[in-house]
This record gives C-alpha cells, sequence and structure tokens, in this order.
C-alpha cells in the first residue's frame, strides 16, 4: 500500500475568476504543493535533494477536473507516488474539498530525475533510493 499524504490549504482571492472559482491552471500550483509537502513529511524536503544535487523537473502532467473549487474553501491534497522508474517519478494527487470531501480534480505530474544541468541522471540516485526505501518499508508502491 502507498503512503498518501494529506495536506490543507485554502482558495484563495487570487486563485480565482471573477465568478470565485479556482483558474485551472492553480491546480498544476497546488499539486506542487502537495509534492513538496509529501517529501518533506517523510523527513526530506526539496530544498534537501537539490543540495544532493538531485532535481525534479516536470516532464508531463495530466489534470482531470471534476468540480470547481471556489473561494475561501478549504482543499486537501492527497499526494503519493504513483509510478517509480529508473529515471522518472510520478506523483499522483488528488484535490478535495474539505468540509465533505467531495472530490474537485485528479491528475498527477511525470518528473525525471536531473542534475544542476538539467542533465538526466541514468541509474542511481540518492532521492530514487530513498523512495525505494519507503516503499520497503510499506510506504510507496512501484509503478505498473
Amino acid at each position: 500500500m502507498s503512503i498518501e499524504i494529506s495536506y490543507t490549504t485554502r482558495v484563495r482571492y487570487g486563485d480565482t475568476d471573477q465568478m470565485g472559482v479556482a483558474y485551472y491552471a492553480n491546480y498544476l500550483a497546488w499539486f506542487e504543493v502537495g509534492r513538496t509537502e509529501f517529501c518533506r513529511s517523510l523527513g526530506k524536503s526539496y530544498a534537501f535533494w537539490e543540495g544532493e544535487g538531485v532535481f525534479l523537473p516536470v516532464v508531463e502532467a495530466h489534470c482531470r477536473y471534476k468540480h470547481p473549487a471556489r473561494y475561501d474553501e478549504e482543499i486537501t491534497l492527497h499526494t503519493r507516488v504513483g509510478e517509480l522508474r529508473p529515471t522518472t517519478i510520478t506523483f499522483e494527487c488528488r484535490v478535495t474539498r474539505t468540509s465533505d470531501g467531495k472530490l474537485l480534480a485528479a491528475g498527477w505530474t511525470r518528473h525525471v530525475f536531473a542534475d544542476r544541468e538539467g542533465r538526466l541522471i541514468r541509474g542511481d540516485n540518492p532521492m530514487r533510493r530513498w523512495i525505494e526505501a519507503q516503499k520497503n518499508d510499506g510506504g510507496v508502491a512501484d509503478g505498473d
């Protein structure tokens, strides 16, 4: 079973359009918050990994919108690792309305493991080993 990290935030006025509905691109920003909090909650922040020379540029993203998030609503970001490959990692994210658990959006982002110069890290790297260790502890599922 995968570890899923939940993080609650609030839809800010600047996140919305004139009708008070969250702008679609903000969901991808919320996915980023989810990824950041996922790593932090397991004890190693994104900043830590960058210090170790491992960067995670996004190479693909997908979001399926189900219901609108509205100004001042609390939303919960649910994030987990969906697929872990030798050179890529996919984070899956669901955005729910905190008050009733209604699914607002779901999607994923795929990242490559890259060095400071943006070159693909092939083979072993410390972040991948860390994710593997979480998986072996029953925390993170390997991809299919």
